[in-house]
């Protein structure tokens, strides 16, 4: 796995975020966003998912990510793997570490956090999957979800299964639903082939990242 890390100035330790991205893989749109994190005073460690490939082609995208999806503990591993990068980096504060993601980024930090592991936040966009019956109670740090109104990937059935999952274990959870926005609402414009009710919403797109910022702020604070 090829990641991409973002060190804030400075000399000393930090709090970090892992940021995992969309189904088809580490991009630009990551790096950028690792990079805005570094600004704002964040370690910031943007994870593979494809060994270092970006899968333009649904159907290969879709052929690789179902059966991550469908394998909790496979997914967990990928997740912990980058984790224990983005921990021995000199510049992390190891006990100061959240996790955001998009589709199936958001899974992994979900994932994550269903495994008991030691987060302060975890944010996840387009990625409301439901977990194994009882796990989202190891859950220990607020977790915030976006999602598209128009989304048919995340649909409204999707989205009542995700928040019951999270109210029944008492998690700190908030969802925020983006009205008229598709799947993937967050991510630029793209010049291959999509999947239907795939598209972006640039004021969404602006919106969420603000939300996002927003819970970091609160809950894994940069202090000088």
């Amino acid at each position: 796995m090829i990641g991409y890390l973002a060190l804030p100035a400075g000399v000393d330790r930090r709090p970090a975020v892992l940021l995992g991205p969309e189904g088809t893989g580490l991009s630009d749109v990551e790096r950028r966003r690792a990079d805005a994190l570094a600004e704002l005073g964040y370690v910031a460690l943007a994870f593979d998912l494809h060994g270092g490939r970006y899968l333009g082609d649904p159907e290969e995208m879709l052929a690789r990510c179902m059966p991550l999806l469908a394998d909790p503990d496979r997914t967990r591993g990928i997740g912990q793997a980058a984790l224990d990068v983005l921990r021995t980096e000199p510049r992390t504060d190891p006990d100061r570490i959240a996790a955001v993601g998009y589709g199936t980024g958001g899974a992994v930090a979900l994932e994550l956090g269903r495994d008991g592991v030691n987060l302060r936040a975890i944010a996840t966009v387009n990625g409301l999957i439901t977990g194994r019956p009882g796990e989202a109670a190891r859950i220990r740090c607020p977790v915030w979800a976006g999602v598209g109104s128009e989304d048919p990937i995340m649909a409204p059935a999707q989205r009542d299964a995700f928040t019951a999952e999270m109210q029944a274990a008492s998690v700190d959870w908030r969802l925020v639903v983006y009205g008229g926005a598709l799947h993937a609402f967050h991510h630029p414009t793209v010049d291959h082939t999509v999947r239907p009710g795939v598209g972006y919403h640039p004021r969404h797109a602006q919106r969420a990242w603000h939300d996002i910022v927003a819970l970091l702020a609160e809950c894994l604070p940069v202090t000088d």
